[in-house]
Order: structure tokens, then C-alpha cells, then sequence
């Protein structure tokens, strides 16, 4: 009788390369037999959202203003603006190509036309973003593990 062995040794070692790998399940079969070993996906980062200062109530001190720089930095860089690159597709971003390396790209960086600039991942395929022509990364306006949507602006290359 052909099979896959059930040994609890052989199941850890499985859950290690899941581990290692950042993968979230592996499934082995041998005929009529399966072994799936699977562990849960990270919670999705949280999605920061900007809410307008409430007025103040009559009885209390007027409030100072809310600065709001980051979203109008953002506001100001459309997909029409000159030099930005824009997602293709939904997905996350990430700056380099693996947790702690070094990024693909920085403030200030020479780039030159079809260099990688950063991935995003979308259904568990990393996707490499490439410079469409060369210049220097003037802005960055993504984080790296942030979902990004269709047409938003990832950086501006000048």
C-alpha cells in the first residue's frame, strides 16, 4: 500500500518550511492520500482613514487646526501628473523584495527605464512595477505593505 506518511516529525517539518517560506499552505498528495498543511494569513494592514476635526463645542477653547499634509501631498499627485507611475492593478506594495533587504528604490535615486522600482502582490503573485523611462525617484507615496487600488499613484520619477 502506497501512501504519504503520517508522522507527526514530518507534519512539524512541514509547518517549517511554511514558516521559512511565508507561504500559507503546502498540500502533498500520493495517490489517494493528501496531506494539506496550512497556517492562517497575517491580518491585512490596517487602513488608515482622515476624518475632518470635529468643530469645537461652544463651551470649550477653540481647537488649533488639523494638519493635514500627508493626504494633501498625496491629493496633489494625480496619475496625470508628469513622471508618475501608477498601479496597474489592485494589490500591496512593497518597496523592496523581501522582508529587511535593502529597497528596490530611494529618495533621490537614478533610475533607469525598465529597472524594477518596487512589486505589488496580488493574489499571492509578486508582480514587479518597472520605471517606464529613466529620471530620479522625486517622490515616494506608498509604504512598503500598503494596498494600493487600479490608477493610484506609487511614486513620481522626474
Amino acid at each position: 500500500m502506497s501512501g504519504i506518511s503520517f508522522d507527526p516529525d514530518a507534519i512539524r517539518a512541514l509547518a517549517q518550511i511554511l514558516r521559512d517560506t511565508d507561504l500559507s499552505e503546502i498540500e502533498l498528495a500520493d495517490g489517494e492520500s493528501r496531506l494539506r498543511v496550512s497556517r492562517s494569513a497575517p491580518p491585512p494592514a490596517p487602513v488608515v482613514q482622515y476624518a475632518a476635526a470635529p468643530a469645537p463645542l461652544p463651551s470649550a477653547p477653540a481647537a488649533a487646526p488639523v494638519a493635514a499634509a500627508a493626504p494633501a501631498a498625496v491629493a496633489e499627485v494625480t496619475a496625470s501628473t508628469a513622471g508618475a507611475i501608477t498601479s496597474p492593478m489592485v494589490g500591496v506594495a512593497y518597496l523592496a523584495p523581501e522582508p529587511g533587504a535593502a529597497p528596490f528604490i530611494t529618495l533621490g535615486a537614478k533610475v533607469a527605464a525598465g529597472q524594477t522600482v518596487l512589486l505589488i502582490e496580488a493574489m499571492k503573485t509578486f508582480n514587479q512595477i518597472k520605471a517606464p523611462k529613466a529620471g530620479t525617484v522625486t517622490r515616494i507615496l506608498v509604504e512598503s505593505g500598503a494596498p494600493v487600488e487600479y490608477g493610484a499613484p506609487l511614486l513620481v520619477v522626474e
